[in-house]
């Protein structure tokens, strides 16, 4: 991929105003925390997709014959329906994000954790399935505009060489967060236990807000007021933003399935113990670690871009692997696939902020994280129907499912060559 010249792309030459990094006393106890922060939000918004099987057997009404409700209880269009829901509910982060823009990061960060991981809480209550996708309609947002702030405090509070091992260790968080919701389903476990998982979210509410406090907000750069409306982006980065998006895009659509239908796969059709998947699940942690470590090293020997489109070509062809058929070839894709998740989540995150400017860098994630919901949303939709389609009772493989899903938006990742290489760019 051709190497383009930070300088010779800034989104604008206003001048700028050099911000003092983290003291070294304060630096440990503020990256605490907003590991905390990641953690939870990737608690909150996981927790639905750990359950799912046991929300669609305790809602749904199995019948006879071939399809996958006559296996989980729910057609795979209703459960596929469903996340897309609970996916198209995160396009109502980008508001929300870009009010960081004009409030402040960490107050709006604060509330986006409380308000989230109460409406959690609630779905412990849920009557009906429609209820349980409603709550988490309103509390994904929240949470995933949480995600995306810790994300962008974490690159406005990190010098340079810090700053993408920094959010290795946030990625890392939110992926902790992830599999401890996985790990606690597959634990907890009786007729009502997604109530006991959706009700712990209380915890978090009630520690982690109060803690936010101490993490200090970080300085404008610019002497730019926020622009007019929500969610504008200047016209001269808009090229550079629809790059990224549809970069996301393609990521959402292999990820969104990848994730959202593993637990109702493996445990649904496989017919493998929650238990067990528990324990898969704990021991992905380390293969996600070494995605994590490794994407450390590739962003900053190859660049971020290689390492995005590394990440891309993994994930889709795990995700493959992973529904191709048995429980060796789902746990082995699982956990590979948690490590090709490791390697793309910190690149893509170091990129999607890096190349922006402070006036509207969260309103810029906001935007890339509304193309990721779209593209898991077509994803989720795509999936399950074809799912539904193609589903023979007693076949455990989604291998076709997976082929026509991941693979033909792959070729995304040739635009990344567009993009500038912000390794060693300085903020602005």
């Amino acid at each position: 991929m051709a190497r383009l010249s930070w300088s010779s792309t800034k989104a604008c030459d206003l001048p700028e105003r050099p911000r003092p990094a983290l003291s070294p006393g304060l630096a440990p106890r503020v990256i605490a925390v907003l590991f905390s922060a990641a953690l939870v939000a990737g608690f909150g918004q996981f927790g639905a997709v750990a359950s799912l099987n046991d929300v669609a057997r305790h809602f749904g009404h199995p019948v006879t014959g071939h399809s996958l409700q006559s296996v989980v209880g729910l057609s795979g269009s209703v459960l596929g329906l469903g996340l897309a829901v609970l996916r198209l509910a995160s396009l109502a982060s980008l508001p929300l994000t870009s009010l960081a823009d004009r409030h402040g990061r960490t107050k709006v960060l604060r509330s986006f954790l409380l308000f989230g991981l109460l409406v959690t809480a609630v779905a412990s209550l849920s009557p009906s399935y429609w209820f349980f996708v409603l709550c988490f309609a309103f509390a994904r947002p929240l949470l995933s505009a949480a995600s995306t702030l810790v994300q962008v405090v974490t690159v406005e509070l990190s010098s340079t060489s810090l700053r993408m091992h920094r959010l290795v260790v946030m990625s890392a968080g939110a992926g902790i967060g992830a599999g401890l919701s996985a790990v606690l389903h597959g634990l907890i476990r009786g007729a009502n236990s997604f109530r006991w998982l959706f009700a712990l979210a209380l915890v978090p509410a009630l520690l982690i807000p109060p803690l936010m406090k101490r993490v200090p907000e970080p300085e404008r750069r610019r002497a730019e007021t926020p622009l007019v409306r929500l969610g504008t982006i200047p016209r001269g980065v808009r090229g550079r933003l629809g790059i990224v998006a549809a970069i996301a895009f393609a990521i959402g659509m292999i990820t969104g399935p990848a994730n959202g239908f593993a637990f109702v796969y493996g445990e649904g059709v496989l017919k493998i113990s929650p238990h067990f998947v528990a324990t898969v699940v704990a021991l992905s942690a380390f293969t996600g670690l070494g995605g994590l470590l490794l994407s450390r090293w590739l962003s900053r020997s190859i660049g971020r871009r290689w390492t995005v489109a590394i990440g891309v070509v993994s994930s889709a062809l795990t995700s493959v692997f992973a529904y191709s058929g048995g429980t060796t070839s789902f746990l082995l894709g699982y956990m590979s696939g948690v490590a090709a998740a490791g390697l793309l989540a910190p690149a893509a995150t170091a990129i999607s902020t890096e190349i922006f400017s402070h006036g509207f860098r969260a309103t810029a994630a906001g935007w890339v994280v509304v193309a990721g919901v779209l593209g898991a949303t077509a994803g989720l939709f795509l999936f399950g129907l074809i799912g539904d389609i193609t589903h023979v009772s007693g076949v455990t493989s989604l291998r076709l499912p997976a082929l026509l899903t991941f693979l033909p938006l792959t070729p995304t990742i040739l635009l990344l060559q567009r993009l500038p290489e912000s390794a060693r760019a300085e903020l602005h």
